[in-house]
């Protein structure tokens, strides 16, 4: 379960567009829902960017096709923790290149870089997802007061009307030369609206009760939760044990203790009960004939009435 490749997004990169601090709107459009003000790149660098943090640069652009490649075919020449945030995204993807989209300002559309180097081992740079994860459901958990489950390996859930929902999802890319760094996308419904939804398994904070959906604050505190995690995860040297990462994703992932079927490369599937998340972030299933089965990667989907 390791970050694909992002190297062959560069060439589609487009041209960088510049800052977009409230009062600068570009047309009349981007003001056109009030209840959806734009986020205040000013105010988020003097708040996350600070000497001794992960975040270094920060920057929050009006539209883009897709922040992780954009950011990936910059991985080079930017340093560890640089930040980019789009208030919309016209080609955003999720796992198995689906289309991830929302309106304008709906929601949180960002991604970061991250270069473990020689502080991680390869080997461990599979359990960025599921960190990023944990870090995101811990912000969120602490700003919008709503509760947050995770789906292996990538996915965020909340319960709208007694039924669980999609409301966010994580895709990590390896990026730069050689591979040397981890572009990590996160997308975020807020407040989209029922009549907005894509698909009816979406849903968003605002829909699942959320006492706040603000997207300053809900955008610091992920940020600040994917500070911590990963430094200490880093500081252990990737291990999920040693840094309580291993623990943490189990306890918040709604996959664990349920009949999973599990749809994997070559249109072969296993369906089994979901019994851990090992040492290496890959899902153990136990089959039917007593069989413990490790995925590492796949499309898992949550079998009803079990």
């Amino acid at each position: 379960m390791t970050p694909r490749d992002a190297s062959d997004d560069a060439s589609d990169t487009p041209d960088e567009t510049p800052d977009q601090t409230p009062g600068e709107a570009s047309d009349a459009g981007r003001w056109s829902d009030l209840e959806r003000p734009p986020l205040n790149a000013a105010s988020l660098r003097r708040a996350l960017v600070r000497e001794g943090g992960l975040w270094t640069s920060l920057d929050v652009v009006p539209a883009t096709g897709s922040t992780n490649t954009d950011l990936a075919a910059r991985a080079d020449e930017l340093p560890e923790g640089a930040v980019l945030v789009a208030e919309e995204q016209s080609s955003g993807r999720g796992r198995l290149d689906r289309r991830w989209s929302a309106p304008a300002r709906s929601g949180l559309f960002f991604s970061v870089l991250l270069k473990p180097g020689a502080d991680v081992p390869v080997e461990r740079w599979g359990w960025l997802p599921l960190l990023t994860g944990v870090a995101v459901a811990t912000g969120l958990s602490r700003v919008a007061g709503v509760d947050t489950a995770l789906k292996w390996p990538n996915d965020l859930l909340v319960t709208v009307g007694g039924e669980e929902r999609k409301a966010g999802g994580i895709l990590a890319e390896r990026a730069g030369a050689g591979g040397a760094g981890v572009v990590v996308g996160v997308g975020i419904n807020v407040t989209l609206r029922a009549d907005e939804l894509p698909v009816p398994g979406a849903g968003s904070l605002a829909l699942a009760g959320a006492a706040g959906t603000d997207r300053d604050p809900l955008l610091r505190a992920v940020l600040r939760s994917l500070d911590q995690w990963y430094t200490d995860w880093r500081d252990a040297g990737g291990d999920p044990a040693a840094s309580g990462l291993q623990e943490t994703y189990a306890a918040g992932c709604a996959t664990l203790g349920r009949k999973v079927r599990a749809e994997l490369p070559g249109d072969r599937s296993i369906t089994g009960e979901a019994v851990a998340v090992d040492g290496d972030g890959r899902l153990v299933l136990a089959t039917g004939d007593g069989v413990q089965e490790p995925v590492g990667a796949g499309d898992i989907v949550h079998v009803r009435g079990v």
